[in-house]
């Protein structure tokens, strides 16, 4: 029984490490190739679609209305820079947008089927970076996306925009 008990032990220990090592590796997410935007400012701009919260806020006006999971951004030495809530605020089911110096960082937030993710991002001034984790991301036109233009989960749904080589 023993043998048994310290089997069981031992197989649990080995697969909560190989879930805590490793991970899922992306490429570096950037903003949308050629967009306009306002200029004057030296920030730019992100938005995360990530997985949807599971409980209903019964805070909320509307405690039925999906929610995107809250998220953290570092910065690219690894120093916690902000903890986002992410909600837009209003009526409209947007997630937060959050303005950041130009610069690389990365996101930790929840993506639908594969738990908490690291995406590391790219700011560019006056532009935006958007983030589709939330399993069902809608782009507006996704013929312009292929293979080497497009980050991608294991499952082949689309992140982002791959920010170019020459950032």
């Amino acid at each position: 029984m023993k043998l048994l008990a310290s089997s069981w032990t031992v197989a649990a220990g080995v697969l909560l490490a190989g879930c805590a090592s490793g991970g899922l590796a992306l490429d570096t997410v950037g903003p949308i190739p050629a967009q306009t935007a306002a200029p004057n400012t030296a920030a730019g701009t992100l938005m995360v679609y990530s997985a949807y919260e599971v409980d209903a806020d019964f805070n909320d006006r509307d405690p039925y209305r999906p929610e995107y999971s809250d998220y953290k951004i570092y910065t690219a030495a690894g120093k916690l820079l902000e903890r986002v809530h992410n909600d837009s605020g209003t009526i409209v089911q947007n997630p937060a947008s959050v303005a950041l110096p130009t610069g690389k960082y990365r996101v930790v937030t929840r993506v639908n089927g594969y738990g908490n993710v690291t995406v590391p991002i790219l700011i560019k001034a006056n532009q935006t970076t958007v983030l589709h984790l939330e399993g069902g991301s809608a782009w507006p036109d996704k013929s312009v996306f292929n293979q080497t233009n497009a980050v991608r989960l294991p499952d082949g749904r689309i992140v982002g925009w791959r920010a170019s080589s020459n950032s």
